[in-house]
């Protein structure tokens, strides 16, 4: 597939940068005023085409695997972002959150990667899925167990609770199998299947952890079958930050549309959330639909498109060659 790492990675920062004005509008805001195109100041009173930490963090995770995979190059990275020297749009932080900022102070105290990601129920907001897609092309070679471990790896350097790793794994499992060439629904399908047999085979979480993703792998419910998340009603979609929500907004969104805009259009228009959902739906519809299908304009709009190329570039060199 052509342009692939363009097309995750460009995928997400547009995704992030059409959300970034409105985030935290309600549903209902949107519906009377929706997003169809970039837009300018808003929320965070940015300029057009304007990321933010989700992007950010992506970005420096990419740089970080074209050299190589090492965690304390990659944790090392997140710190230099926080303190404004790499991949900010304008040269500041204007946007972080706080399980974020916290493992980012546990990074500048000297704690290992993998132990600076809070552990706790509470620390399973979405930040480190909205960053985790260029990791995809690192591990798709590997065998599953390897996938997992190292998903959870990167996952922990912000959110160590092995629901934020789930997540992260999910997602990219479901990249994995678009990378291979299947139709949405063959790849959904096939992710569920997968995902379903190797937490089945490999003790890494509880049941209840398990069931909690069962609206995405449709996993029964005591005596009940689970609706398939895509036949969902809007209504029953949450666009929040918990990470669970934000996995199922965006799969929802990509499940339920037919091109790269209309998916992060729609993750966008759900409200709360935006940057973030319209990032990870941006990812994983980008990878599907390809680089050429993402609109000229929003390309041509977005902040330092030129070094998000090069950095593209450099890790499409070094890993799908």
């Amino acid at each position: 597939m052509e342009n692939v790492v363009k097309a995750g990675i460009f995928g997400v920062c547009i995704g992030d940068a059409l959300g970034v004005p409105v985030e935290f509008r309600s549903r209902e805001q949107l519906k009377r005023s929706p997003v169809t195109k970039m837009r300018a100041l808003g929320t965070h009173h940015q300029p057009l085409g304007t990321w933010s930490d989700d992007s950010s963090l992506a970005l420096c995770l990419a740089e970080s695997l074209c050299k190589d995979y090492d965690l304390e190059d990659i944790a090392t990275k997140f710190l230099q972002w926080y303190n404004a020297e790499i991949w900010t749009p304008h040269g500041r932080v204007f946007d972080i959150g706080i399980a974020t900022s916290q493992a980012i102070h546990r990074i500048s105290k000297g704690v290992y990667p993998t132990l600076c990601g809070g552990t706790g129920d509470f620390d399973n907001g979405n930040g480190s899925l909205m960053r985790i897609m260029p990791l995809l092309f690192y591990i798709k070679d590997f065998p599953i167990e390897k996938r997992f471990d190292i998903v959870k790896d990167v996952s922990s350097i912000t959110h160590g609770h092995i629901r934020s790793a789930l997540a992260c794994f999910i997602y990219l499992e479901l990249a994995l199998e678009i990378l291979k060439g299947n139709d949405k629904w063959e790849a959904y399908k096939t992710m569920q299947k997968t995902v379903w047999n190797f937490l089945n085979e490999n003790p890494i979480c509880s049941q209840n952890e398990m069931d909690k993703f069962h609206r995405i792998l449709e996993l029964k419910v005591g005596e009940y079958d689970v609706a398939p998340l895509h036949t969902l009603q809007e209504g029953e979609i949450s666009s929040s930050g918990y990470v669970l929500h934000s996995l199922e907004a965006s799969l929802w969104c990509f499940l339920n549309s037919e091109t790269y805009s209309e998916a992060v259009l729609k993750a966008v228009n759900l409200g709360e959330d935006t940057d973030t959902i319209g990032a990870i739906t941006g990812g994983i519809a980008g990878i599907y639909y390809g680089f050429e299908n993402i609109p000229l304009d929003w390309i041509e709009e977005l902040v330092r498109k030129d070094d998000i190329e090069n950095v593209c570039n450099k890790l499409e060199n070094k890993l799908m060659k």
